[in-house]
């Protein structure tokens, strides 16, 4: 059953299964080391109109309450309000399958040549230009955010929590949501 029985029409007729595993599996492609929810962001939003902003950002907002990878969740719930559960499974399988594919290779390759010291450094590399695209895409995603000083100051301390201090997520998160709660409660706008 999809999350959004009310979607337009148009906007189910213009997403036949193939063209969203089509879409997901370029995101999946694409999207190596990170970034995952920015390039989601550009096919829903922008590119396909398939989701208003708002409606990405409630499913993002879901998507983090839910078990596991935010960009499969994304998926999952993106593609349920583009065609139900049929357009959930195809768009989850679209996105998983070049990681997978890609993961499974390293494996082998690695696996192969796991003591020289060369793939070491080559994984270093590839973990150093992963953290730099996932500042990026953070920095897109919350463009917004960055101009209000209450939200600059929750993004700062909650860096601070968990880099500097090493504080756990549950912990930071029992923190930080009752702040930022407060901060945005209603009545007292952004």
């Amino acid at each position: 059953m999809s999350l959004d029985v009310n979607h337009p029409a148009s906007t189910t007729e213009a997403s036949k299964l193939g063209d969203i595993f089509v879409q997901f599996l370029m995101i999946g492609a694409i999207s190596f080391g990170g970034g995952i929810i920015a390039y989601e962001r550009i096919l829903l939003v922008e590119k396909r109109k398939w989701l208003s902003p708002d409606e990405f950002m409630a499913y993002l907002a879901i998507s983090q309450t839910m078990p596991g990878l935010n960009s499969v969740n994304m998926a999952v719930l993106a593609g349920d309000h583009l065609r139900g559960v049929l357009g959930a499974i195809t768009a989850t399988l679209g996105l998983i399958l070049p990681g997978g594919l890609f993961v499974l290779g390293m494996g082998v390759l690695y696996a192969g040549a796991s003591d020289h010291p060369l793939a070491n450094l080559i994984l270093m590399g590839i973990a150093a230009a992963a953290s730099g695209l996932l500042a990026a895409i953070t920095y897109r995603i919350g463009e917004a955010n960055w101009r209000h000083l209450k939200s600059l100051l929750i993004i700062i301390a909650t860096f601070l929590l968990m880099s500097v201090a090493k504080l756990s997520l549950p912990l930071v998160l029992l923190i930080m949501a009752p702040m930022a709660i407060y901060l945005y409660r209603p009545g007292k706008g952004a």
